[in-house]
């Protein structure tokens, strides 16, 4: 961005990190603006665009919905479990209980969906996991996806 500002301001406006004071101003701003009932609108009307794309949509919606699941304004339960696995534990994310909203083949067994994040990578997989194997934990979504995703290095929040 600096070098953006060096070429439309004269010489003696810029100084060395204006660019970053630059784009942090207009970070805040764009966030102003998406609190207005216009730019939300128009907003909504790009995506609904990116929406009708056909590579783009399946990217983009997946990674949108992802996201919204570890917003912490989602009031989705999302409960973190560790499963066991052969004598091992998993830390997971159970992604989805109700067994109308699995695949039809899934909905007589007694199981849900739990996604397990995988460590040093974005990524990770869903399995469909028995209820009898796994057990709830006292740890939110954001921390379990931290201590997971650094392979327990961070170790327990302290604040």
């Amino acid at each position: 961005m600096g070098s953006a500002l060096k070429w439309v301001l004269p010489d003696h406006f810029y100084f060395p990190g204006l660019g970053v004071i630059a784009g942090l101003l207009l970070l805040f701003i764009v966030g102003l603006l998406m609190k207005a009932y216009v730019v939300r609108q128009l907003f909504a009307l790009g995506e609904d665009l990116l929406l009708k794309l056909p590579l783009i949509k399946s990217i983009y919606r997946s990674l949108r919905d992802f996201f919204d699941f570890l917003s912490p304004k989602d009031k989705k339960p999302g409960q973190v479990v560790a499963v066991n696995l052969y004598g091992m534990e998993m830390i997971g994310l159970v992604t989805q209980e109700d067994s109308q909203r699995l695949p039809e083949s899934f909905r007589d067994q007694d199981k849900v969906m739990v996604y397990f994040p995988m460590s040093y990578m974005i990524g990770g997989f869903t399995l469909f996991v028995p209820r009898a194997s796994m057990r709830p934990l006292k740890m939110g979504k954001d921390e379990a996806i931290r201590f997971v995703m650094t392979a327990g290095i961070t170790g327990k929040n302290k604040d």
